[in-house]
């Protein structure tokens, strides 16, 4: 990410390059941006495949600086929390401080981070009562003890065992309690930092860092109480979260450091298995009339007259990408608590061979809670045939 101001103006603006790129190379696979946020140089997106997005809620998105006295973000973390079909799951990218000798000051940042991640008001347990916490970026951890050529040749011949016990995450992972309970993938690639741009040397300026595993992707999962005498364990739903992968990038160069991925299984029992909201296009749709909707709500959803329904074509990036749309109170033909129905303008479309969908946002939950199955709108010259009697939406 470029940090400067004006980059950064201009991102608050428009859409963020990065936000671009992904929505353009994932929505052909039904990927949709769900939420992001940013700090001037840290990033955090979050897409989801379409059948996911009735149920995730976006519950939070917070900046935690830690440079300059917590005054600067230039350090520090952004998290997204959500829930994902009623488990809750906190996300943190964070930059934490460089240098050899501020090993002291990146776990004091780490805690900050972690502590600052409170949800007053918002009725969503603290942090570490999450289900799943993913936490991941430049941590900025080296290998102690170690000269260069030493770690150099341990690389070069992909001795990697000596270094890892080295590895200031994972001494710092011997003593802390709370810091254990994060778990990695084994580290079996290169140290990610310090390269010269645009090649594959470790850093040969007169600096000559030496090269560490600064760029890193942990996971905790909830801890479940201890069972005893007088309060047997009760069986926790089923959620597991396996690593399938924990690799590095070499064939990228644009930066000093080598980009890592993960690639995780998540296997889970949904606490919640029916949307808020379901939606239903009635009667036949075509270019030239206002088209009527149908939706039922679940009786625990709480409405806004805020809340809006999207028509959107297949294929969507992003929840903003709607051709038309219409809030729930406004138009309104009838309303129950079984069934509601309102009307859509849809006039002013062009014709097109797309297929459509419907969503409905909520906006006290910021999120989609309910999305229609595809359909297509017929053109202006359907009418002219004789099929009105016959006719029925198509799915």
């Amino acid at each position: 990410m470029n940090s400067g101001i004006m980059s950064f103006l201009s991102d608050t603006a428009f859409e963020d390059p990065w936000s671009s790129f992904f929505m353009d190379v994932l929505s052909p696979l039904s990927f949709i941006k769900v939420s992001s946020v940013r700090m001037q140089g840290l990033l955090l997106l979050v897409f989801a495949k379409l059948q996911h997005l009735p149920f995730i809620q976006i519950l939070s998105t917070k900046s935690t600086p830690t440079g300059l006295f917590g005054y600067w973000g230039n350090k520090g973390g952004v998290d997204i929390c959500l829930k994902l079909y009623g488990y809750y799951v906190s996300i943190i990218n964070c930059h934490l401080p460089p240098h050899m000798d501020n090993n002291d000051q990146r776990l004091e940042h780490f805690d900050r981070i972690l502590e600052m991640q409170n949800f007053e008001g918002h009725d969503i347990p603290n942090i570490l009562d999450h289900d799943l916490i993913l936490w991941f970026g430049d941590m900025n951890f080296r290998i102690e003890d170690f000269g260069l050529h030493f770690v150099r040749e341990s690389i070069k011949y992909r001795y990697y065992s000596d270094l890892w016990e080295k590895d200031q995450l994972s001494i710092a992972k011997r003593h802390d309690p709370l810091l254990r309970q994060f778990q990695e993938g084994p580290l079996l690639f290169p140290p990610t930092y310090k390269f010269d741009k645009n090649s594959d040397n470790y850093d040969t300026s007169e600096k000559k860092r030496k090269p560490a595993w600064t760029d890193r992707i942990l996971w905790r999962l909830k801890q479940q109480p201890q069972a005893s005498s007088h309060t047997p364990r009760l069986p926790a739903p089923h959620f597991a979260l396996s690593l399938r992968s924990y690799v590095s990038h070499m064939m990228y160069s644009i930066s000093d450091h080598k980009p890592v991925t993960s690639t995780f299984d998540l296997e889970l029992k949904p606490l919640v298995s029916a949307p808020l909201i379901t939606l239903m296009p009635e009667g036949l749709w075509t270019m030239e009339n206002n088209m009527l909707i149908s939706y039922s709500l679940t009786p625990e959803f709480l409405r806004s007259a805020w809340d809006w329904i999207g028509l959107y074509k297949v294929g969507l990036r992003h929840i903003n990408d709607y051709v038309s749309y219409v809030w729930v109170r406004d138009n309104q033909v009838s309303f129950s608590d079984q069934l509601n129905q309102v009307y859509i303008d849809i006039s002013d479309m062009p014709e097109t061979e797309d297929q459509f969908l419907l969503c409905y946002y909520s906006n006290n939950l910021h999120s989609v809670v309910g999305i229609s199955k595809p359909f297509k709108i017929q053109p202006r010259s359907f009418l002219g045939e004789d099929l009105l009697d016959e006719a029925q939406p198509q799915f």
